[in-house]
């Protein structure tokens, strides 16, 4: 590469320890994120990331250029201009369609394969960076929508990052980097790559000028469930995010984070015993969620519930040895106390 990949290291929460690609192994994959460049009604400029998905294709969000007077990509100084528009602005997928490109393709995995805590690391264009930047995380959530996943993960991205990718730890391409929570404890997600192959077998578009809404910017009430549980767990509105948990619960009882949120919500309003039986659902449901654990661990704990506390100890210090410690230290404490 013409310019050194600069590498930002987005740690989220203590005591995880990410498995870092190798730099040589990130520049290469850099050579298949691209810069999206748009020009917007009135002259001044947008700018977002996209992925080379094939020597064709480069996918994008519908969001970086919808509306404008064009879009080209660029990389290395170089310019490319596209000859056609794949586009499902609903799902914010686009795919600008060129000549055969002279960038590797990166392969693709389906959002329906990921698992909880699996390491993963983002690459995209972010404020402005004149090259590809990376940030480290896990697999926080995965969301069953529109017969695939939206994919949350905690390796976070800003504004320009949209249309970016994001990897699991061989290089495979498992989302786009597409949209963010408000406030200081965002959530980060991420489309998945069946929209994109779908997206292949669908007809051109003749136009970038579309008056239809992301799914993930409707109002909120129209928005998913995994969507309208943020606000309030993160003001901790918990008579809120119970009554929005609970609706989520009904409506998808095998879900486990919604049974997680509510048990949150329970959690917050000091109703202890019903918040211990919702997260116990919730970690049968995945017992790879490493946030219901501390969540059950600690009503655990204020339940005096010792069987459960040794039962998540060992789960608890696989993710993070230090909470596992804690943990460790509470059993001893309930065993002394009894």
């Amino acid at each position: 590469m013409k310019q050194l990949l600069l590498l930002t290291i987005l740690l989220s929460g203590p005591g995880h320890a990410y498995a870092q690609p190798s730099i040589v192994d990130t520049l290469e994959l850099g050579h298949s994120i691209v810069m999206v460049t748009t020009d917007m009604p009135g002259g001044s400029n947008g700018r977002g990331s996209g992925v080379v998905v094939s020597p064709e294709y480069v996918a994008t969000n519908c969001h970086v250029i919808a509306n404008s007077n064009g879009a080209n990509i660029a990389k290395f100084r170089d310019g490319y201009q596209p000859i056609a528009l794949k586009a499902n602005w609903k799902r914010d997928v686009c795919l600008l369609k060129f000549d055969p490109l002279p960038f590797k393709p990166i392969p693709m995995r389906d959002s329906k394969t990921l698992q909880y805590e699996e390491e993963v690391f983002s690459l995209s264009f972010p404020a402005g960076a004149p090259v590809p930047q990376i940030s480290y995380g896990n697999i926080k959530g995965t969301y069953p929508f529109e017969g695939s996943m939206i994919v949350r993960s905690n390796a976070a991205f800003l504004m320009g990052s949209s249309g970016g990718a994001l990897f699991d730890q061989h290089f495979n391409l498992i989302g786009l980097t597409t949209f963010k929570s408000p406030g200081h404890q965002a959530f980060f997600y991420s489309l998945p790559v069946e929209w994109i192959k779908e997206l292949m077998e669908a007809p051109e578009v003749i136009s970038l000028k579309t008056n239809e809404v992301p799914f993930w910017a409707l109002p909120l009430e129209q928005r998913p469930y995994f969507m309208q549980v943020v606000i309030p767990y993160q003001n901790a509105d918990w008579a809120n995010l119970k009554s929005i948990a609970s609706e989520w619960a009904h409506k998808e009882p095998s879900s486990a984070d919604a049974w997680y949120f509510l048990g949150l919500a329970e959690e917050g309003l000091q109703q202890f015993a019903q918040a211990e039986q919702d997260l116990k659902h919730a970690y049968d449901l995945n017992q790879r969620d490493y946030d219901a654990m501390l969540a059950l661990s600690r009503v655990a704990f204020t339940q005096k519930d010792l069987s459960t506390l040794q039962s998540l100890q060992p789960a608890i210090s696989a993710v993070d040895k230090d909470q596992g410690d804690k943990v460790t230290q509470q059993i001893i404490q309930l065993k002394q106390g009894s």
